[in-house]
Formats: C-alpha cells, structure tokens, sequence
C-alpha cells in the first residue's frame, strides 16, 4: 500500500452495514486504513463491533458502532443520523449486511423466504434510500449481490433471487442520481472464506468450491474489501451502475 493509498480518503465519511464481521469487517478496516472515519452498523453482536471499531482505532483510524437493523428504516435513519453528527456528512455507504439461507426450492420454508428477501431486499432499498438523501457529491453507494446469481448453483434460489434484486436496483439508483457526482455499484463476491460462507459445508463441498474459479482458492474478505475501496475511492469514481464480479474468474 502506497502513501497515496493509505490517505487517499482523509476526510471522508463511510457507513458500512453489516461491518462488525466478514466481508463487512474487512470492508470497514480496509476503509478506516484509507483515512475514512467508518460507522460499523451492526444488528447484533455488539462485542463484535466493537472490536471491528478497536482494530481500526488501534491502526490510527476513527470509528464508531451504531446498532441498526436495515430493515428498520428509522434505525437506519439514526444511523446516518449518528454519521452526520459524529463525523459531519456521509460520503461512503456500503451495505454489506445480508442473510443467507439454502434449500431446494420445493422445500424452502415461506417464513424463511420472507426473512431472507426482508434483509437482502427491503434492507438495501432502506439503506440505499438513506444513501441516495444525504450521500455528498463526489460519493459511492456499494451495495452487495453475489456470483451465484450467475452460476445458479442448485438450493441457492432463495437467495440468488435476493441478490438479483440487488443487481437491478444498481443502475436504476445510479441514473435516479444524475448530476449529484454520486457513484452507484454493486460487488457480487464468489466462494468467499467467511462464517457466512462455510457455515454447514463439509471440507468436500469447500474444496470443490475453491477449485471452481481458475485462480483455484477461495476468495478472502480482504480481496473483496479492495474491489470497495477502489469503487469507492476517487480512482473509480468513473465506473458506475455496474455490478461487479468478483470471483476469480467464475462465470
């Protein structure tokens, strides 16, 4: 990392839901390591958060916790509240909370359907929504989707519907913000070695999975940290409305 890369962001505001683990943990470290003052927004766990905060305080930056289910649009609401008055605006939203649930299609429970899209769906367009009314100009929404949308992997319909949904608000939310100097995007990770990801795959299934992109290993939060730090940062602030895959090369 270059001079340039670790205060390329000094002076910025980035909210990052789901922040406290994973992809969102790496998100907000990689963020905070920039020079941007990160809101870790979490739903639960708040002892994890408040390491995420710690690491990056401890690296030099500024952080903050803030409990915020995205489904809940006042909490959401406060949230930015809370960024606006600690840190004075938001230039960075990354939405990297989700929830994740695998079943053939004609076993899928509807109460788990309904949670599933409650997050995934309805909790972007909240927090997006938020992004879109007080995000500054020269600023970046991130939303999060996944590879499987392309692959199609069997018990992921549920989810990969989830995500789908996320991918065609992007360019919809990028165009709604013509003439705001505002970037809209979105990642969609592959196999990617977090909790999330692993939780109830044997060692068979997740070494198929790391064989499946022609780099052959899995992806690390880390990798998909830098794809949002580049997104978000001024060096591409020419991309927009565009999902990105980030995968290692899977269809």
């Amino acid at each position: 990392m270059t001079d340039t890369d670790t205060t390329r962001a000094i002076g910025r505001v980035a909210v990052v839901t789901g922040g406290s683990r994973g992809i969102g943990r790496a998100v907000a470290h990689r963020l905070g390591s920039g020079g941007a003052a990160v809101v870790v927004g979490y739903v639960a766990g708040a002892a994890a958060a408040e390491e995420a905060v710690s690491a990056i305080t401890a690296a030099g930056g500024r952080a903050i916790a803030v409990q915020a289910d995205i489904t809940d649009e006042d909490a959401v609401a406060a949230l930015f509240d809370q960024a606006e008055e600690t840190f004075g605006g938001v230039d960075v939203v990354v939405n990297a909370a989700g929830r994740m649930a695998l079943s053939p299609i004609a076993d899928l429970d509807l109460a788990v359907l309904d949670q599933l899209h409650r997050t995934n769906v309805r909790g972007t367009f909240v927090v997006a929504q938020q992004a879109a009314r007080r995000l500054r100009a020269g600023g970046s929404f991130v939303g999060f989707s996944s590879s499987v949308v392309g692959t199609q992997f069997p018990e992921y319909g549920a989810y990969a519907a989830s995500k789908g949904a996320v991918e065609a608000m992007t360019m919809v939310l990028a165009r709604e913000l013509r003439g705001r100097d505002v970037t809209v995007n979105t990642v969609a990770p592959g196999p990617t070695a977090t909790d999330l990801f692993l939780e109830g795959k044997t060692e068979e299934q997740v070494e198929a999975l790391a064989m499946a992109p022609p780099l052959q290993r899995l992806g690390t939060p880390e990798d998909i940290a830098e794809v949002v730090a580049f997104l978000t940062s001024p060096e591409g602030h020419w991309v927009n409305g565009q999902v990105l895959r980030a995968n290692g090369g899977m269809i």
